[in-house]
C-alpha cells in the first residue's frame, strides 16, 4: 500500500469560460452552493491528514494570497506560473516538479462532496475515475485486468471517466519528473496538458491504475450553465431540508 505524502493544487488558469465572474475571482476561488471550490479541496486533504499542500497559481496570483492564514495547520506554499498565460497546465506541473514525490495532484477548480476520495492511500498511480454507461464528451479509459490500456480525449460510451485527482507512487512521481522535464524544456511542448505527459507522450513508463469513485463525489464546474444550474439544485435542496 502506497500513501501520499504531499498534493498539489493547480490554480493559475485563466476560467475563461466563466466570464464575467473569473474577471475578478480566479475561478479556484469561485463559491458554488456558498463553498469556495478550493477551500473544499483544501479541507479533504486536511481530513486525509495530508497537511503538505503546494498551490500552483497564475492568474490573479493575489487573491489567493489569504490562504495560509485561514488554514494555520496546513503547510500551504504558495508557487506563481510566470508562464500561465503563453502555456498550457503543464508549465503549471513543471514549476512544481520539485514537490513530486508520493504526490496527489489535484485540478483547484472542483468542489469535494466526499472527503474519503482525497485518501491518502492507494494501490497504483493513477486517477480518481467513476465508470459511466450513458456516453461523455470528457477524457475515457479503458482497463483490462485492472491496468488502463487507452485513454480518448473525446469521451465515449462506456468506460472510466477521468477526474482531476491523480496519486503518484515514489517511483511514478520521479518518472513524471523526468518526462515533465524532457516535454517542456527540451521538447519545447508548451501547450500541452500535464496529463499528456503520462497518458499520451510516455504511456509505456507507466502501468496506470484506477481510483474507483462516483460521479457525484466531485463536481467539476466547465461553465457558466454548469454553476447556475448546481447552484439551482443546491437552493432547492435547501429550501426542501427546511
Amino acid at each position: 500500500m502506497n500513501k501520499i505524502k504531499r498534493a498539489i493544487i493547480m490554480a493559475s488558469g485563466l476560467g475563461t469560460r466563466l466570464r464575467p465572474l473569473t474577471l475578478t475571482v480566479p475561478k479556484p476561488l469561485l463559491k458554488v452552493g456558498g463553498v469556495v471550490m478550493i477551500e473544499s479541496i483544501i479541507d479533504g486533504l486536511l481530513a486525509n491528514n495530508i497537511s503538505e499542500i503546494h498551490i500552483v497559481t497564475g492568474y490573479l496570483k493575489d487573491c489567493f494570497a489569504y490562504l495560509p492564514d485561514k488554514y494555520p495547520n496546513a503547510d500551504i506554499d504558495l508557487i506563481f506560473n510566470e508562464d500561465y498565460q503563453e502555456c498550457n497546465n503543464i508549465s503549471s506541473l513543471y514549476v512544481a516538479r520539485n514537490f513530486l514525490d508520493e504526490t496527489m495532484i489535484i485540478d483547484g477548480d472542483q468542489i469535494i462532496r466526499n472527503q474519503q476520495v482525497l485518501t491518502p492511500f492507494f494501490e497504483r498511480s493513477g486517477y480518481n475515475s467513476a465508470y459511466i454507461t450513458q456516453g461523455t464528451n470528457e477524457w475515457l479509459q479503458q482497463t483490462k485486468n485492472g491496468t488502463v490500456v487507452s485513454c480518448s480525449r473525446n469521451g465515449g460510451q462506456c468506460g472510466f471517466q477521468l477526474y482531476g485527482i491523480s496519486r503518484w507512487t515514489k517511483r511514478d512521481s520521479f518518472q513524471l519528473r523526468q518526462d515533465l522535464e524532457l516535454e517542456f524544456v527540451q521538447k519545447h511542448n508548451h501547450q500541452a496538458y500535464w496529463d499528456d505527459v503520462a497518458m499520451f507522450c510516455h504511456p509505456d513508463h507507466y502501468q496506470l491504475g484506477i481510483f474507483e469513485m462516483s460521479s457525484s463525489d466531485v463536481i467539476e464546474i466547465d461553465s457558466m450553465k454548469d454553476l447556475e444550474a448546481l447552484n439551482e439544485s443546491l437552493l432547492k435542496k435547501r429550501r426542501k431540508d427546511l
